[in-house]
């Protein structure tokens, strides 16, 4: 332990803090000096409140909200578009398919119905549950969803059956038949199956094309199908699939459109 110091005379010693030195009046008492002294404000500086100018205000919050409608609402959509348009050019038009004659026929991002006439010289998409006003509307563009049936509604059960019907029907050979051939996709526009729904249609596709007096085989269009197979997105994300409208365009521009009466 510190032993206090004591201090004499003229001792200056400053081992203690000092709060409040005392200083000595001419009349020999003392008085304690306040360490902080405070500075009146003068009467000048004060004044009464002015009042808000809730116009002032107005006038603010009008200018921003035209900086930033302008801004966010028109400027960063063109600059934005412009870009894609020039680093994308297909995708930001719409990834638009054209047929032969140069004419648009599609997008590759929203599968198509074909004509109950024609379907059988083609390959088939998936289901598609859209409907419209209760009426079934597949692949509408205008629209898009599922039918949001769980596996356990009889529903659900009713519609898988009748799908599987209906591929066993327009492909005899098929002894096993993909989920994506009897299963809508979520949002009843998926434009792509899988290699071996594909295949599955191979056969049946060749034998109503000879039929209607074009000459192709199997191999031949087998080897479509192979040339219009996408693999993973960069080799990892996805599964490999095969775009519906661009493997029909290429069967028509490979042998022709049937001539159906």
């Amino acid at each position: 332990m510190r032993t206090p110091r004591t201090t004499t005379g003229t001792d200056t010693h400053t081992d203690a803090l000092v709060l409040a030195p005392n200083a000595r009046n001419t009349d020999g008492t003392t008085s304690t000096l306040d360490p902080v002294e405070t500075e009146e404000t003068p009467d000048d500086l004060t004044g009464p409140v002015e009042a808000v100018n809730a116009l002032s205000h107005f006038k603010t919050a009008l200018i921003a909200m035209v900086i930033f409608t302008l801004a966010l609402g028109f400027l960063s959509p063109v600059v934005m578009t412009g870009i894609a348009k020039i680093a994308f050019p297909k995708q930001a038009e719409g990834s638009v398919i054209t047929g032969p004659d140069g004419k648009v026929v599609g997008s590759e991002l929203i599968g198509q119905t074909i004509d109950p006439k024609f379907q059988p010289f083609y390959f088939a998409n998936r289901p598609s549950a859209l409907a419209s006003n209760g009426t079934p509307a597949p692949y509408d563009a205008s629209n898009s969803g599922g039918s949001n049936y769980s596996q356990t509604n009889q529903k659900q059960h009713d519609a898988v059956a009748t799908n599987v019907a209906g591929v066993q029907a327009a492909n005899p050979n098929a002894t096993v038949v993909p989920a994506d051939l009897v299963e809508a996709s979520g949002s009843g526009l998926d434009p792509q199956i899988t290699p071996e729904s594909a295949q599955l249609q191979v056969a049946a596709v060749v034998a109503n094309r000879a039929q209607a007096g074009q000459k192709l085989t199997a191999v031949d269009v087998q080897r479509l199908v192979d040339a219009n197979t996408e693999g993973r997105t960069f080799g990892i994300l996805g599964q490999p699939r095969v775009n519906v409208l661009k493997l029909n365009l290429a069967l028509d521009t490979q042998f022709g459109k049937p001539q159906v009466p």
